[in-house]
């Protein structure tokens, strides 16, 4: 059986890229657009590794983070990563 990696992301291509590429290396990717999503999916399905985007709508990726701590444990692989975002020009 195929590991199976969450990609969360609220940018759709980001999401597409993540499941093409991923896909061709034998994983079974399954993704959500935002955190509240990620944890549903989270709790209804087993998973080997999280691809979580930061900043998102709805639950952010540092909270969903947390969150998914709490429910797997420390040791749980989850790469978070970041587009960047709106940053103060002052």
């Amino acid at each position: 059986m195929p590991k199976r990696i969450l990609a969360v992301d609220d940018d759709p291509s980001i999401c597409t890229f993540f499941k093409a590429v991923l896909e061709l290396e034998g994983y079974e990717v399954v993704t959500a657009e935002d955190g509240k999503k990620a944890i549903r999916a989270f709790n209804e399905m087993e998973f080997d590794l999280v691809i979580t985007d930061i900043v998102m709508p709805e639950k952010e990726g540092l909270e969903t983070i947390r969150e998914l701590r709490g429910i797997a444990g420390k040791d749980f692989p989850i790469i978070a990563i970041s587009g960047g975002g709106s940053v103060d020009p002052e």
